[in-house]
């Protein structure tokens, strides 16, 4: 894999597949990553009254990128090129999404993320990503 997409959202198991990331630029130091954390739609219609489309956004925005600031702490220390990413909207679809965009090789990814209750009643993320794409993708615990 010359780039990989790697979607985070503050979970224990994003934190395996950074350091998974990590691990693998030790036998193939030119891996670019992709470091991307997609937020939900705020679709509270409390908030939605009393703001703006554009404020709504920016406060999706700004919770992404303080999630990806420990991830890209950790890739800094390791010297992993990357290019940070904050989408808004259904997370799988735009996982996909991005990956094709970017040019990506695969995916490497937790399998279980923070919306692990929703994911038991939903079907998670990672297994809504393997049917939607065509990519390889290495799911980590």
């Amino acid at each position: 894999m010359r780039k990989v997409l790697v979607p985070v959202d503050g979970s224990a198991a994003a934190h395996h597949a950074v350091r998974h990331i990590i691990a693998l630029t030790g036998t193939c130091p030119s891996i670019e990553v992709v470091l991307l954390n997609v937020q939900p739609e705020i679709d509270d219609w409390s908030v939605r009254r009393l703001l703006k489309k554009e404020e709504v956004e920016a406060m999706e925005e700004c919770r992404g990128g303080d999630t990806l600031q420990q991830y890209r702490e950790v890739l800094d220390a390791a010297g992993v090129r990357f290019t940070p990413l904050v989408e808004i909207g259904p997370a799988a679809e735009i996982i996909a999404r991005v990956a094709r965009e970017q040019g990506c090789d695969g995916i490497v990814m937790g399998s279980r993320g923070l919306g692990a209750v929703s994911s038991v009643l939903l079907g998670s993320v990672s297994s809504r990503v393997l049917e939607i794409t065509d990519l390889p993708v290495t799911l980590l615990k």
